[in-house]
């Protein structure tokens, strides 16, 4: 876009200038996850660009560890622990964020600001910590090692990411609609399925999105809580790094980014849905 033509000269360059700091944030960012993709279609067992790969010769490349990932029965089984544990997570999370959200969006609760801190409260505690305080809770629900106890731990990471984002849809939401239904002789469940759910939706969605990729992407806690039964896709990689180091590990990082992507673009087509909804931007 063209700068106005009343724009100093200090301005353009201030212009140019920030948009090369940004392209240079954008490539220390980008480029190390840039740079496992090639190296994921490595013939030899060593994560190094082969004279072949640099030459790009077709010899070089290879599907091997992406057929591995796919063969292999233990990357199998993570993958089952990681959706089955991260889709019910998810449901959890949803459902609870979800019901907070509204509520929280009373103009008359009391203590909403305490009330909002506690249930942000997983995102701003470190990691570690909830992990810890986590596994002796559940040590004594007997839950530790259990697929349910991994569940539940997940649900309650990802369940801040729901409040926060259906908060930020309901920002606005326009109350008289609600008052307009009750006239016209709508239950309150009508009202709510009806005016409500359609206007949330894509908050919903979205949050459900975050909370799921919280979920599938979640490492430490599930060291604590799960046992090998619940190996998860990152604690497969976390392991084989430690333990066997193979580039089918930048295979899985491959699909995993690919994936982001996509959730990510999903994100972004509910935000601008969620925009016309709101007549905030032309349909």
């Amino acid at each position: 876009m063209a700068l106005p033509a009343y724009t100093t000269t200090g301005e353009r360059i201030w212009h140019y200038t920030f948009r090369v700091i940004c392209g240079l944030i954008f490539f220390f960012l980008i480029f190390p996850i840039l740079v496992i993709v090639p190296l994921s279609f490595n013939t030899v067992p060593f994560f190094t660009f082969t004279p072949e790969m640099l030459s790009l010769d077709p010899e070089g490349f290879s599907l091997r560890w992406y057929k591995d990932f796919f063969t292999n029965l233990n990357w199998q089984g993570a993958v089952w622990n990681s959706f089955i544990i991260a889709i019910f997570s998810t449901l959890i999370a949803t459902f609870l964020g979800t019901l907070a959200a509204l509520g929280l969006s009373r103009p008359h609760v009391p203590y909403r600001t305490a009330i909002m801190g506690v249930l942000i409260s997983p995102m701003i505690v470190p990691l570690i910590i909830s992990a810890a305080g986590m596994f002796f809770f559940y040590s004594r629900l007997d839950l530790q090692g259990t697929h349910i106890g991994v569940i539940l731990a997940h649900a309650a990471l990802s369940t801040p990411f729901v409040v926060i984002t259906v908060t930020a849809t309901l920002v606005g939401f326009d109350e008289s609609l609600i008052r307009a239904s009750a006239n016209l002789g709508a239950s309150p469940t009508t009202t709510f399925f009806k005016i409500i759910v359609p206007l949330i939706l894509p908050g919903v969605i979205s949050g459900a999105l975050f909370a799921f990729v919280t979920s599938f992407d979640e490492v430490v806690v599930v060291l604590f809580v799960g046992s090998f039964e619940q190996r998860t896709i990152p604690w497969q990689m976390f392991s084989g790094i430690r333990e066997h180091i193979s580039p089918t590990i930048l295979a899985v990082a491959t699909l995993l980014v690919i994936v982001a992507i996509m959730l990510l673009t999903t994100v972004e087509l509910l935000r601008r849905r969620n925009e016309r909804l709101r007549g905030m931007t032309p349909g």
